[in-house]
């Protein structure tokens, strides 16, 4: 009698025993979720306020630089806030916040800046300050470029001293996923940094693309035998995540693209910095899934 019992039970007690183990795999999954809901943001976004933006100079029927530009910050800030909002209040402690450099002359668009200095934490966190966030960063950095189109003074772009004396003291905290977020057409140039080193420079236009011979169909040849590209900082930023849009290089030339990505992934590598992507100018609705997968979903 017992052994038809226990042939009956065991069958029995066996499923019960693996249909109540949790998957392993759902374990996982779990995990990494809560993980990235805990993780805490610190985002930049670094403006280039050239002549790229220019109506006058560099007009664009399809739509304006500037348009896409405000776009690309829409869909920075949209991803910002899908990272809040899933957080428990008392986990959220994340920043987001828009530099320049040089700083504009304009002291408005300097003002508004600094009001787009986010920090959300426990202290402050509530749905409607959420909720709040997109239409401020939307309505305010329209702001920005509308002042810097109407003042016409273009300035140009120092992202390189950016990288060298700035970065490291704005853009990276410690225990945060430091993300910078760079809108540029690729090209760097300022007045006052303007520093070579043989084959390597502070600054890339395409007058020193033709210069340096790299727009024929040996320049990456060149490129490498040649030790062209941007002048080394010796920083390690392992610690930082760098998405750059808006790349637009010159129609004069048709390798200039590849030219200027190989100077930026150069670059950007030497710094150790090993999450990076470098996306043309496209229209913000295909560029949208791209942003806020590189923002939501770390590699």
């Amino acid at each position: 009698m017992k052994k038809t019992i226990l042939r009956i039970t065991m069958p029995l007690l066996l499923i019960l025993f693996f249909s109540c183990k949790e998957d392993p795999k759902n374990e996982e999954k779990e995990t990494a979720v809560k993980s990235a809901a805990s993780e805490n943001y610190n985002i930049s976004i670094l403006i280039d306020l050239s002549d790229r933006i220019s109506l006058k100079k560099n007009p664009n029927p399809t739509m304006e630089i500037y348009q896409r530009d405000l776009g690309y910050i829409k869909s920075v800030s949209e991803a910002f806030t899908q990272h809040l909002k899933p957080k428990r209040m008392r986990q959220i402690d994340d920043k987001m916040q828009i530099f320049f450099n040089p700083e504009p002359e304009n002291s408005q668009i300097n003002s508004i800046s600094k009001k787009l200095r986010i920090t959300v934490n426990k202290d402050n966190a509530s749905r409607e300050l959420l909720n709040s966030i997109n239409s401020t960063y939307s309505s305010k950095t329209s702001k920005i470029y509308e002042s810097a189109i109407k003042d016409d003074k273009y300035i140009g772009s120092d992202i390189w001293n950016f990288f060298d004396s700035k970065i490291q003291d704005q853009c990276i905290d410690k225990d945060y996923r430091n993300i910078l977020v760079i809108l540029t057409d690729g090209y760097m140039f300022y007045e006052g940094t303007q520093i070579k080193d043989g084959n390597l420079s502070s600054y890339l236009t395409p007058l020193l693309i033709k210069k340096n011979g790299l727009n024929t169909n040996h320049w990456q040849k060149k490129f490498e035998k040649g030790n062209f590209g941007f002048i080394k900082i010796n920083k390690d930023l392992s610690n930082l995540e760098v998405l750059v849009l808006g790349i637009n290089p010159s129609k004069n030339n048709p390798f200039e693209e590849k030219v200027i990505k190989a100077y930026w992934s150069k670059w950007l590598s030497e710094m150790n910095i090993k999450h990076f992507e470098i996306k043309n100018a496209d229209l913000p609705s295909n560029m949208d899934k791209i942003i806020k997968d590189f923002i939501l979903e770390k590699e």
